[in-house]
């Protein structure tokens, strides 16, 4: 994958710029982003972007517009073939999924489009599913455009702080202070994660179900997201952390 990915940048960023949007587009369709490893490909991208090989604003553009464009075609198709989607085999295969879904945009639709947006398995299916229930445009447009516009920087920026840790200079303790660093993005996914499903735990129902009960994520993720909160604020004292966030300001730049 990287080395297709540096052989595209080699042959024009345009180009680039073109796979980033496709990838978004294809993310965000109806069903097709089920099965497409976006979040990879996401990630591979923006390491490119923190080593400064794309610019962050042109990519958050193009992904931004492939986010749309994919959004408002699974709309549409969910609005116009509503009566044969509801009978198609697959759809079926999904059905316990599209039943949370509809019944999430009845009740909240603002609020489920847009976190729906960063969800992965609900992503390419809330456009959908709001067109099959005919949702009208103006409740669907501007919680899905808000979506979209965030949505691109934060699945690129994991791979935007993988790529600045890659350009660290080599000094004697920078070895060191990568693994910390991927330590740290470690615990604090970690501590998102748990937090999140401690959150919602009466409505997951999943494969982590069964090893993460609720009388565990009472003490699990609050401790995880302490550990989290504290292996970031100790990083911050780290020697390499100036050159690190330097490095990272210059992304954000240009």
């Amino acid at each position: 994958m990287e080395a297709w990915l540096q052989h595209l940048i080699t042959q024009s960023l345009a180009w680039s710029l073109l796979a980033v949007g496709l990838i978004t587009f294809f993310e965000s369709l109806a069903l097709v982003g089920l099965l497409l490893p976006g979040t990879v490909l996401m990630a591979s991208f923006g390491a490119l972007i923190g080593s400064g090989q794309i610019g962050l604003y042109p990519a958050w553009a193009v992904g931004t517009v492939g986010c749309l464009l994919g959004d408002w075609i699974s709309y549409a198709i969910g609005w116009q073939f509503k009566g044969p989607l509801h009978r198609w085999s697959f759809i079926k295969k999904h059905q316990a999924l599209m039943d949370k879904t509809e019944h999430a945009l009845h009740q909240h639709s603002m609020f489920t489009i847009i976190v729906g947006r960063f969800v992965g398995p609900t992503r390419p299916l809330i456009p959908l599913v709001a067109g099959m229930l005919e949702l009208p445009v103006k409740k669907f447009i501007p919680p899905n455009i808000i979506g979209c516009i965030f949505w691109p920087p934060l699945y690129l920026l994991p791979g935007i702080l993988a790529g600045v840790a890659i350009d660290v200079p080599k000094e004697a303790n920078s070895g060191l202070f990568k693994w910390l660093l991927l330590a740290v993005a470690l615990l604090v996914w970690l501590g998102v994660w748990l937090g999140w499903r401690w959150l919602r735990v009466k409505k997951q129902n999943d494969w982590a179900t069964p090893y993460l009960p609720v009388s565990r994520l009472r003490w699990l993720a609050p401790l995880m997201m302490l550990a989290a909160i504290a292996s970031f604020i100790a990083i911050q004292f780290h020697p390499m952390m100036p050159i690190f966030r330097h490095l990272l300001w210059q992304v954000f730049i240009g």
